[in-house]
């Protein structure tokens, strides 16, 4: 198996399983391998430091039987200040590993985004797979260069003769080792629960953008990576199928979201909610740049998943959010604060 983007956040969950629950050889390749340095002398995973663009990498990966395409750039901050990389990542890229894969016989699986649904509005219902019908934002806001590449990327792999897919669309996975924290190991704005736990370990306030009226589901990374291997199992009649990964049960809004957050934190650090700041409510163009704009609504079906896989992610919201907020507390507290002795 080929795994891209195998240092990455889920893709350091998904090589931990598969080399703890299979036998599997995993040959895997990302620019970066902090989040998994235990797996590096496993003597069944093969590490190369490298990317897409190149030609050889690409030929290589198309020798697996299966290859999981991860690899993508996803975070607020750069799909709005360098849209045009961010389209190169999320369609050229995984583009030309579809041709190679195409010309090979290998099964793809593409890790696409709940964000290809576009701009829905605050009563959107629950958004299937194959007929829920699409709306983005005005090509002056850049806001949509990520979501846009990532539907063209779909489209290009359903149209591609000879190719044997699978596309995965993630809503809102969530779980240690996300993101990162700006100005420690990353610049930018993270996505939300990273963005609101930097926050929290600073003692900043958290910042509501627009109020905070937004609305997402969180899922599990643990479901997640369960999700693949009912993939993985299932096989041939996964294949030529767009898949919605996400939980229904754990929706709420962002402005909910840094309430819950606030209350977890005070509960890990041993002290009184009324000690953790407060949040702000922030413009979205303020904070994001011109040209931001936002979906107020991503409620997955996942009936497809459970028909085809006999999947549904379990993880409660609140055992999601803690093992999260955890995860990062443990790991940037002391970065952030050295006499802190925890």
């Amino acid at each position: 198996m080929a795994l891209v983007g195998c240092g990455g956040f889920i893709g350091s969950h998904l090589l931990k399983a598969i080399l703890e629950r299979t036998s599997w050889r995993v040959f895997g390749v990302d620019l970066d391998s902090y989040r998994i340095q235990e797996h590096l002398a496993n003597d069944r995973f093969e590490f190369l430091c490298a990317d897409l663009n190149e030609r050889s990498v690409v030929e290589r990966l198309a020798q697996f039987p299966v290859v999981v395409n991860l690899a993508a750039i996803c975070t607020p901050s750069r799909y709005m200040a360098e849209a045009a990389t961010v389209i190169r990542s999320n369609y050229d890229h995984p583009a030309r590993l579809a041709d190679a894969c195409a010309k090979s016989g290998s099964w793809l699986i593409h890790f696409s985004t709940s964000e290809i649904y576009g701009k829905t509005a605050a009563d959107s219902g629950l958004l299937d797979e194959d007929s829920s019908e699409i709306t983005f934002g005005p090509v002056t806001a850049s806001r949509w260069s990520y979501a846009t590449a990532k539907l063209l990327t779909e489209r290009y792999l359903m149209g591609l003769d000879g190719l044997r897919w699978t596309v995965v669309r993630p809503f809102n996975f969530v779980g240690p080792y996300m993101d990162f924290m700006p100005g420690v190991d990353g610049e930018g704005i993270p996505r939300v629960l990273a963005n609101f736990s930097s926050a929290l370990v600073r003692g900043d306030a958290l910042k509501l953008v627009n109020g905070g009226a937004a609305k997402r589901s969180f899922t599990s990374v643990h479901d997640a990576v369960d999700f693949m291997f009912r993939l993985f199992e299932t096989g041939a009649a996964a294949e030529g199928q767009a898949f919605n990964v996400g939980n229904p049960d754990n929706e709420l809004t962002i402005a909910e979201l840094a309430s819950r957050m606030r209350v977890i934190f005070a509960k890990i650090k041993g002290v009184d909610e009324s000690l953790v700041p407060q949040p702000i409510v922030v413009d979205g163009e303020e904070y994001y740049g011109k040209g931001y704009e936002d979906s107020l609504r991503r409620m997955p079906s996942v009936t497809k998943a459970e028909k085809i896989l006999g999947f549904r992610a379990t993880t409660p919201l609140d055992v999601v959010l803690e093992e999260s907020l955890r995860w990062f507390v443990d790991h940037y507290q002391v970065v952030v604060n050295p006499m802190v002795a925890e």
